[in-house]
């Protein structure tokens, strides 16, 4: 029997809803993945701070390994309420988390590298929450180091919510993803290695999916879609990525969601470019839920210093057209080079979360040995 068109697009969509499904499987499946590697990975490499410059990259490297800027943040808040780690000490690690976090769409943008104009545009939209929170901490951890903008404004607001705790909030994705993660381990024995290959296997795999239907699909009418509703104005942006990623807890997730919007030519960068500055801020919640949970002024100290930290360098990078144009135009001159060559966006990957932060936390140790 020959399908009507509207029945075609009907299985179209209903694939790219069951792909999107299984492509959050795939993200969420890489961050078990290294919790198999040991589930106190991101603690032990925290515990290692010495120096704020020391401290932001060792804030990279957790938060790259765990896959989760929330995770990292929420360890940091419970550490700095036992006393492991000072305010100082923690404001530089929650900073290299913000960056440590955007590896996970970065990952993904690679989904695209066998299409090279297709993977110029995943791999820009990829990198630039990159230098997005490269520049906010460049700006920024100087600005705090000089004058504690941000740690004397967070112990204020500390104060008027010392005596709240016990406050939480449900993680949907938790409830329909992960049954399907858990599963994903035990079939391959919960093997941290086999879990990780597969995960990057289906995250790919799906995204190729998506864009292929997308693709077949009206283009212009789901183009028409987002530029009516959804990211028509900055603010409209900015409002859905942070609402968003409060709603999933997982800048990761959300970021990583638009990557195969943007490969396919549904959205551009400009367009996505608020909205992951609004998700660099819903993520900030999980921390601050965390911080009030404990009751604890020093852990509230420093949940507020990251939601401090985001809305500083949105307010400082947006309205600046000079400014917000830096890490959108290093993100497309960075996807021009990996797009001529695919061993470069290899080797940034690699060295900005892995290797980088790796040198510096071993020669940061070796100085204080």
């Amino acid at each position: 029997m020959q399908l009507s068109e509207g029945q075609k697009n009907l299985l179209k969509g209903l694939g790219i809803a069951v792909s999107l499904y299984l492509f959050l499987v795939g993200i969420k499946g890489i961050g078990a993945a290294f919790n198999l590697f040991g589930g106190d990975i991101a603690e032990r490499i925290l515990l290692t701070t010495s120096n704020p410059f020391t401290g932001l990259f060792i804030g990279i490297l957790s938060t790259a390994l765990v896959q989760s800027s929330s995770t990292t943040t929420s360890i940091i808040v419970g550490m700095v309420a036992g006393g492991a780690i000072s305010i100082e000490g923690a404001i530089p690690m929650i900073m290299g988390a913000n960056i440590g976090t955007t590896v996970t769409n970065t990952i993904v943008s690679l989904g695209h590298i066998t299409r090279r104009n297709e993977f110029r545009r995943a791999f820009a939209v990829g990198t630039v929450h990159d230098f997005f929170n490269v520049l906010a901490v460049l700006i920024l951890l100087p600005l705090e180091l000089l004058t504690g903008l941000i740690s004397g404004l967070s112990h204020k607001l500390a104060g008027g919510f010392e005596s709240v705790g016990g406050l939480k909030v449900a993680d949907p994705l938790q409830y329909v993803v992960k049954p399907v993660v858990e599963l994903l381990e035990s079939v391959v024995f919960h093997s941290p290695w086999l879990m990780l290959l597969l995960s990057v296997g289906i995250t790919f795999f799906m995204l190729y999916s998506i864009v292929k239907l997308l693709r077949s699909l009206v283009l212009e009418r789901i183009e028409a879609f987002f530029d009516t509703y959804i990211f028509k104005t900055a603010l409209r942006g900015f409002l859905f990525g942070a609402v968003l990623t409060f709603t999933v807890q997982s800048s990761s997730v959300t970021t990583s969601l638009v990557v195969p919007l943007v490969g396919a030519g549904v959205l551009t960068i400009y367009q996505v470019f608020p909205y992951t500055i609004g998700a660099n801020i819903g993520t900030t919640i999980t921390a601050n839920l965390a911080a009030l949970s404990t009751g604890n002024v020093a852990a509230l100290t420093v949940s507020f210093a990251h939601l401090l930290f985001n809305v500083l360098a949105g307010l400082i990078i947006w309205p600046i057209r000079i400014i917000r144009n830096i890490p959108i135009k290093a993100a497309e001159a960075l996807s021009l080079l990996a797009a001529r060559n695919r061993l470069i966006p290899i080797i940034f990957i690699l060295l900005m979360f892995y290797l980088l932060p790796i040198i510096v936390i071993l020669l940061g140790g070796s100085a204080h040995a």
